[in-house]
């Protein structure tokens, strides 16, 4: 609506243009969006070419133009046809280009015109007129005075239910006599449409034109005063708390004056809909009715009612009765697991025998599985490819650091921002009943004073009660029976007894040279180039080169850090290709230093040759197995005993023992039994910024110390794992297959173990069989024997013999 103010009006309607100053033919500008009237003031923006040119050409002709409105307001380059012939010559009374390029120009309406004939369409508009006269009304009798009254009357209760009725714009009406100026003032401040407002341009008959104004007038009174009421009326209702709902409220009444249909009743329909569609069980649909009930008493925009929203929303999209259809075959299954991993032949076997299970029984419990093993071995992936598999969703939470009950549980819902947790959450996601879902990273979790989040995973890690798992949130059970759970860990001794019982163990030790060898060429390889672009011949990495990467850049049980080094590989070749313009790339053990820099790891020991009070313990940390370096000293001093390393409790009571298993033979060792009183043993474990803990230190605590006290070197290529007693006795470890791959890329040559883990060595590859000995032992004077050398202890023991 066109705004002027009381000074500029009355100057319009003062003064008086002379029709012989305007041109029989003149610049035309169609307009859009407006139909402009005589004596109508108004500040137009000019952007396109045609219309700035005709602007500016309107200087020619004592600054007339003929303004006239286009069909279509969204046309940018309107023809003859598209343009009203009946318009308005308008007098340019101001210039201004913007910065942009458009122009400004302050116009006012003359008189109005009808085009007779387009003169020009370029550069723009030059059309030729003819003026129309108004028929003017002879007689001023009763039912004009009337007309023109309730005008300047309605239009005065219009801008005063509006709040902008002001004593300047009430000047403006009572110095108008003229009926058609009237007209055509309240005419441009109404708010018509575009062919509305035409008509009344073109309707030369003044009294027929106050009329029409009248009608539309009396219309926008009563709309004015609906909305007034409207206004009015929702003032009232709303509170000070509500005053943020303000323009929804409005919008409501406006379609209740409408008589439109309420958004509320449609969302209570569409509820019902879906709690329909969705297939509850009927306790779940009864609570879901009850819910729905509550929420159409209720306010739709109070606090409450968006809880019941959210909770809803849960409700009906839960897949209560979605399943996947499972597609077990077992050929099929295992190409799948074959395709994707290499090796990890116990694993493969225990997935595709629980695959057979499900063909023969579907409704068989689902297990749940816990793939232990180091990072990089493939456990995630391997879930993946179990899904995959059975043709069912895959869905992974890591519980890494997760220490509150309520992200496995679910927050209650009394509580802010409540919702449900990470089981009901990805059952959500999946859109299905029966996914393969993925719990990684089980041993990491923690606890503190917001709950035990282990403790809250019983329930739905045990088959005989996860049929009716409950939600704090949702507060309803849900069967999770279908649900395919597999759990990964680095570690087990971490994982809860309760919680590990609800378990199927199947760990995944790490793989050798030669399987990470066939896994570089048959996957890492082929993907790293995948991903950097270089096709299969513009590469070449040699076997020999393969092998130094394994042995000498990466020292781990999985395969991860060996991809990045390949990636490194990959990414250095992709340069060179791009810069060098080379057509293909060879690495070989001879130029792999260009490529990944000096090698990061030996794969021998690093000591040069046998040292006394020196050996060599297998640990088995979350990364696999590694070789552990045990020093002992004997030292001048006052008997005192120190042990250093940051190793823990478990490890300084294996020191301890074998501290006084030594003591104990001091005599068979021809030593005085008063040897310690002068003297300070020192035992360290390097790596000393790194925690250990463990008692299968202990045999191999008991060899450097004895001998440190012999002075004898032990074997750098033997290493040696079990625990000790004070009695010599050696007990069994956890972990021998680790231990043995980790020995194997320390270059250990002879492992000495207990006794009475012989049946595990089944289990360790045959491939480090061959490059390693194992032996197994009942006592440490067994593994003195094999650790010092054999001829000096016999030299000691006959020794010992004369003494007897």
């Amino acid at each position: 609506m066109a705004e002027t103010d009381k000074d500029d009006l009355i100057n319009i309607l003062e003064e008086e243009f002379n029709q012989e100053d305007i041109p029989e033919s003149m610049p035309m500008m169609p307009v859009r969006d407006v139909v402009i009237f005589t004596d109508m003031l108004l500040p137009l923006f000019v952007g396109r070419d045609k219309s700035i040119k005709a602007i500016e050409a309107s200087v020619n002709v004592n600054n007339f133009v003929f303004l006239a409105t286009q069909k279509d307001p969204v046309s940018e380059e309107p023809g003859k046809k598209e343009i009203y012939t009946v318009g308005t010559v308008a007098k340019v009374l101001r210039i201004l280009k913007l910065p942009d390029g458009k122009v400004k120009a302050l116009v006012q309406g003359v008189t109005k015109g009808e085009i007779t004939d387009y003169i020009s369409e370029t550069p723009y508009f030059e059309v030729k007129i003819d003026l129309i006269e108004d028929i003017e009304i002879e007689d001023f009798d009763m039912e004009i005075e009337a007309l023109v009254r309730n005008i300047k009357e309605q239009s005065e209760k219009i801008l005063g239910l509006r709040g902008e009725l002001t004593n300047d714009i009430k000047a403006v009406f009572d110095s108008i006599d003229d009926p058609s100026k009237l007209a055509d003032l309240v005419a441009s401040n109404l708010q018509l449409k575009i062919d509305e407002a035409q008509s009344l341009l073109e309707e030369r008959d003044v009294k027929a034109r106050l009329k029409k104004v009248n009608d539309y007038l009396m219309k926008e009174v009563e709309l004015s005063v609906v909305q007034a009421k409207i206004q009015s009326d929702v003032r009232d209702e709303i509170s000070k708390t509500q005053k943020d709902y303000y323009l929804r409220e409005q919008m409501r009444a406006i379609h209740k004056e409408l008589g439109e249909s309420d958004d509320k009743l449609e969302e209570i329909e569409d509820y019902k809909k879906k709690i329909k569609k969705a297939k509850m069980p009927k306790n779940v649909q009864k609570e879901a009715d009850k819910q729905l009930k509550r929420f159409e008493q209720m306010n739709s925009d109070s606090s409450e009612a968006g809880v019941i929203r959210t909770y809803l929303d849960w409700l009906v999209e839960l897949p209560w009765a979605k399943y996947s259809k499972d597609s077990i075959d077992i050929k099929k299954a295992a190409e799948e697991l074959d395709k994707r991993h290499y090796g990890l032949e116990k694993i493969k076997e225990r997935i595709l025998e629980y695959l057979s299970v499900k063909k023969l029984n579907p409704d068989s419990k689902s297990p749940i599985l816990c793939f232990a093993g180091p990072p990089g071995v493939g456990k995630t992936s391997l879930g993946q490819a179990v899904a995959r598999a059975m043709n069912r969703k895959f869905h992974r939470v890591s519980l890494g650091g997760i220490r509150d009950e309520a992200e496995i549980r679910g927050h209650r819902r009394t509580y802010i921002g409540a919702m449900p947790g990470r089981i009901i959450q990805g059952i959500k996601d999946c859109g299905s009943k029966n996914p393969v879902f993925m719990l990684d990273e089980i041993d990491k979790l923690g606890s503190d004073f917001r709950g035990d989040p282990s403790s809250a995973l019983l329930e739905a890690l045990d088959p005989e009660q996860n049929f009716e798992f409950s939600d704090h949130y949702l507060n309803l059970p849900f069967d999770l029976s279908k649900v395919m759970f597999i759990l990964t860990a680095n570690m087990t001794d971490t994982i809860p007894s309760a919680l590990l019982d609800r378990m199927e163990i199947i760990e995944l030790s790490g793989y050798t040279p030669e399987e990470k060898e066939e896994i570089s060429k048959n996957y890492l390889i082929p993907r790293q180039k995948k991903d950097c672009g270089i096709k299969e011949d513009q590469l070449v990495i040699s076997d020999n080169a393969l092998k130094k990467i394994i042995t000498e850049y990466t020292a781990e049980a999985g395969v991860r850090n060996l991809e990045r080094e390949i990636g490194a590989i990959t990414r250095k070749s992709a340069r060179i290709i791009i810069e060098e313009n080379k057509d293909s790339i060879r690495v070989n053990s001879s130029n792999l230093s260009k490529f990944l820099g000096i090698p990061k790891f030996q794969p021998e020991m690093d000591k040069e040759e046998s040292q006394i009070g020196l050996s060599t313990g297998l640990a088995w940390t979350e990364v696999g197995g590694e070789v552990l370096y045990i020093e002992a000293s004997i030292l001048p001093g006052k008997g005192e005993v120190q042990i250093t390393g940051q190793i823990g409790e478990v490890m300084q009571e294996s020191a301890r023992a074998a501290l006084s298993y030594a003591k104990s033979k001091l005599e068979l060792m021809d030593e005085d039994e008063n040897f310690f009183e002068n003297r300070d043993i020192h035992i360290h474990v390097p790596a000393g910024a790194i925690p250990k803990d463990g008692p299968s230190a202990g045999i191999a605590m008991a060899t450097a110390l004895i001998s440190a006290i012999i002075e004898k070197p032990v074997k750098n290529d033997v290493a040696m794992t079990g625990e000790i007693t004070l009695r010599g006795r050696v007990l069994p470890i956890g972990g021998l297959k680790e231990k043995a791959l980790g020995a194997l890329r320390g270059g250990i040559k002879t492992i000495i173990f207990p006794e009475k883990n012989r049946k595990e060595l089944s289990e360790v590859p045959k491939n480090v069989k061959r490059k390693i000995e194992f032996i197994p032992v009942a006592t440490i004077e067994q593994v003195l024997e094999i650790a010092i050398s054999e001829e000096i202890f016999k030299q000691k023991t006959t020794k010992k013999a004369g003494k007897k």
